[in-house]
């Protein structure tokens, strides 16, 4: 079956109002920055997010931020995005915030079929026993709190059951993808990419490279095209806009050289 959509407009005109988007990326990389322009251009709003984080420096999801179009966030990162923190605090966002291998396990286990597991992580805290503000009053106070979880005891060890998490879409990038939808993922990209895709009930993929079916080796295929159901080829120039977040340069030498 051939996946492909001709433009990003395309892909995303079905993603309605309300929905709940399991979207890619690890910081600023692996990030489906050209789908999530075109949800922006669309005007798609009141978005429920799962991502590790929410876009940061203008980019990826930081651009719906910025809009007022998402509703509600699960993550496990704020890091530097100011107005992801200011919506929290004024009481604008509501944020659900999970370990992150958390996150990741609740993605595949959805993806899988597998409706909750226990975890070790978060026993003894807040995560386990509540009270997490998930969304603040504006003032200072807490309007919404997570409730406490179920803890149960398996060979003297305590875990926590958290649940597999479906969404009704999800936004991933690959480097590379045919036209059944078997992709491949480049170093960090692939750290939340493949699980967002299998936690969407519709997922739509960026690829950097489109090649023909049998052009990929099976053995080097990283997520099998049963999970996604659209490919959108991004230009040469899409492809190439990536961006860093931190850049980091050596002192130059007291001889003006760069030190190694």
């Amino acid at each position: 079956m051939d996946k492909v959509v001709a433009t990003a407009r395309e892909a995303v005109a079905d993603v309605p109002e309300g929905a709940s988007l399991a979207v890619g990326g690890f910081g600023l990389s692996g990030v489906p920055n050209v789908l999530i322009q075109a949800l922006y251009a669309q005007g798609t709003g009141s978005l429920s997010v799962v991502s590790n984080n929410c876009g940061a420096m203008e980019s990826g999801l930081a651009v719906l931020l910025a809009a007022g179009r998402i509703a509600r966030v699960t993550g496990s990162y704020i890091g530097a995005n100011k107005e992801f923190a200011r919506q929290y605090l004024a009481g604008e966002l509501e944020v659900e915030m999970i370990p992150q291998g958390t996150l990741a396990e609740r993605l595949r286990a959805g993806g899988a079929g597998i409706p909750a597991f226990f975890t070790p992580a978060g026993v003894g805290t807040q995560v386990a026993d509540g009270g997490l503000p998930w969304r603040y009053d504006g003032h200072g106070g807490v309007a919404v709190a997570s409730p406490p979880k179920e803890v149960r005891e398996f060979d003297g060890t305590e875990y926590v059951l958290e649940h597999g998490i479906r969404t009704d879409f999800a936004l991933v990038r690959a480097a590379r993808g045919d036209r059944h939808g078997n992709l491949v993922f480049n170093k960090s990209t692939r750290n939340f990419n493949p699980l967002a895709a299998m936690a969407g009930r519709v997922t739509i993929a960026e690829v950097e490279e489109l090649v023909e079916p049998g052009e990929i080796d099976p053995d080097a295929v990283h997520l099998p095209g049963i999970f996604v159901q659209r490919v959108l080829a991004l230009t040469p120039e899409q492809a190439a806009d990536k961006r860093i977040e931190q850049r980091t340069i050596s002192a130059p030498s007291a001889r003006g050289t760069v030190s190694q």
